[in-house]
């Protein structure tokens, strides 16, 4: 499965991108928004793991943008 992260605080998006590798997934980061919905529009993910609070993109406005172009993406907010 290919997984984005899109998380500010380094340690816990290293830390979640490394479980998630150990396991045999692809896992690619973002550490705002705006990263991040530019990560998801452009490569194939199956999954995006979003932190609530983010810099220059709010995590509930990424989602949102997120389901409104992108259908079928898993969606996890945390």
């Amino acid at each position: 499965m290919h997984i984005l992260i899109v998380e500010d605080d380094e340690v816990a998006r290293d830390y979640l991108a490394k479980a998630l590798r150990e396991v045999g997934h692809t896992v690619d980061v973002a550490g705002n928004g705006l990263e991040g919905l530019h990560l998801a529009s452009s490569i194939a993910v199956d999954l995006v793991i979003v932190d609530r609070m983010l810099p220059k993109l709010d995590g509930l406005a990424l989602v949102q943008s997120l389901r409104a172009s992108i259908l079928g993406l898993g969606l996890v907010l945390l």
